[in-house]
């Protein structure tokens, strides 16, 4: 019997916490009610108009589109309040924190997605610890499987990174 290696081990664990990274993480949207504020973090094309589908029988839910940049958004008609400075998941979660403590918001709904719900979810806790999460994670639908696998992989990582204390990078 050979002895393992402790890069084998090393990368058995990495393996196995990044199944269990992915088996967590939420993949369905939690219950929206009627006059939630809802935080849409961009970065993936998919997360704006899952948003839209999913806030559509609700007309008076509060919709915040978080790190827009100076991207054009198809909104069908509705208000949407729209924060453009922020650049990274971290820099999301302190734009959020201040419109929730501005405005004395105690419930939120996080819309992005499946693979970047997790880590956004751990940095805007850490931030808002106090405040109701829903998480409702946009799926990676029409993306081949090995694109899928990579974004997994680098999440997971990142999500790792953060949970050492570093939240931008």
């Amino acid at each position: 019997m050979k002895i393992i290696t402790p890069s084998i081990l090393i990368l058995g664990f990495f393996v196995l916490g990044g199944m269990i990274f992915k088996l967590t993480s939420p993949i369905r949207c939690g219950p929206i009610l009627p006059n939630d504020n809802v935080f849409v973090l961009t970065g993936d094309a998919r997360r704006v108009p899952f948003a839209m589908r999913q806030t559509k029988m609700y007309p008076s839910a509060k919709i915040h589109i978080i790190g827009a940049g100076g991207h054009k958004f198809d909104t069908n008609g509705r208000h949407i309040a729209m924060e453009t400075k922020s650049k990274s998941t971290y820099q999301n979660a302190l734009a959020i924190k201040k419109i929730v403590n501005q405005k004395h918001i105690d419930r939120i709904v996080i819309i992005t997605t499946e693979e970047h719900m997790k880590r956004a979810t751990h940095l805007i806790h850490h931030e808002i610890p106090d405040v109701e999460l829903i998480t409702c994670s946009a799926p990676l639908i029409e993306m081949p499987a090995s694109q899928r696998l990579q974004r997994w992989t680098v999440e997971y990582i990142k999500y790792l990174v953060t949970l050492f204390g570093i939240k931008e990078g």
